[in-house]
């Protein structure tokens, strides 16, 4: 229950983070910090309008993917306390609850009928596939180092701060898990969520057609979704008291929040074509953490 908790404060801020680094890093003054959840209050004020075209699938996938997102948080452990949902293989339940969201997300873009958003569907499928076996690579070397096959009793028996090899093997983890996160919540440099083009957008042509309260549930579920990666990475380095983790995983939320926004600052986004060289570079990256752990 703490680490849900901790989870849904965090991404009230976690947003409004990446937005003020980005503002900073461009030396304007920009939207204050709370500035995400007041565009999302206004949403939940307006109506919504739905094509002629589309189906209750449309209807449903909003409510579907906030639902997933907010299952799979319930399943991040704090430390050694379990989530709200603790069970043997629940990182594989972790893992397909929120493929499931995605899958409503994709249907309901083909679903509008329009040509724009079934091509942002199968960008967005295509680059959630690419990004799995990285994922499951991460969480399969963690599980190779515990014995565990469980997120709240891999976090308890794995020490990162035990030897200089492993602080590296949770740092190297902790950036992977980062950067599927953005690949996940489609963010620079694989797409830019503040782009105009529909040809080149991914995510967001996806919800074009998405309007007021519908629309407030779906960017609600992409800051819960960061934060959650965030409440993940934390757990590779939580220790001591309770006080002391709740601040590490503050501090960690803010240095994933701070990197997003930098990284959105100095970084262009690649070339449409790079973006699956980019993907399976991680996948290549976790290949080399699995076998060092092997190894050692």
């Amino acid at each position: 229950m703490l680490s849900f908790a901790l989870i849904i404060v965090a991404a009230l801020v976690f947003s409004g983070i990446i937005t003020r680094t980005k503002s900073i890093c461009a030396g304007r003054k920009g939207p204050g910090l709370f500035q995400p959840l007041k565009d999302v209050a206004r949403l939940f004020k307006k109506g919504t309008v739905y094509s002629k075209n589309t189906t209750i699938i449309f209807k449903l996938a909003p409510i579907v993917y906030l639902a997933s997102v907010l299952t799979a948080a319930a399943c991040v452990p704090f430390g050694g306390r379990p989530g709200l949902f603790s069970f043997e293989g629940d990182f594989v339940f972790f893992a397909y609850v929120l493929a499931l969201g995605k899958f409503f997300c994709i249907i309901a873009a083909l679903d509008a009928g329009s040509s724009f958003e079934g091509m942002g569907a199968s960008r967005e499928s295509l680059y959630s596939m690419l990004a799995e076996p990285a994922f499951f690579l991460i969480l399969g070397s963690l599980s190779l180092m515990s014995g565990c096959i469980s997120f709240t009793q891999i976090f308890s028996n794995i020490d990162f701060y035990g030897n200089i090899l492993g602080l590296g093997v949770g740092i190297v983890m902790a950036i992977l898990l980062l950067l599927i996160a953005m690949i996940e919540s489609s963010r620079l440099p694989i797409d830019d969520p503040k782009t105009h083009l529909e040809l080149t957008m991914i995510h967001e042509v996806m919800i074009l057609d998405n309007s007021g309260f519908d629309l407030g549930l779906i960017l609600s579920a992409g800051y819960v979704k960061f934060a959650m990666y965030g409440a993940l990475i934390a757990n590779f380095f939580i220790i001591g008291s309770l006080p002391l983790a709740i601040g590490i995983f503050a501090l960690v939320q803010l240095v994933c929040a701070v990197t997003i926004g930098a990284t959105e600052s100095f970084m262009a986004r690649f070339r449409m074509v790079h973006n699956p060289e980019f993907i399976f570079s991680l996948t290549a990256a976790a290949f080399v953490v699995l076998f060092t752990i092997i190894n050692y």
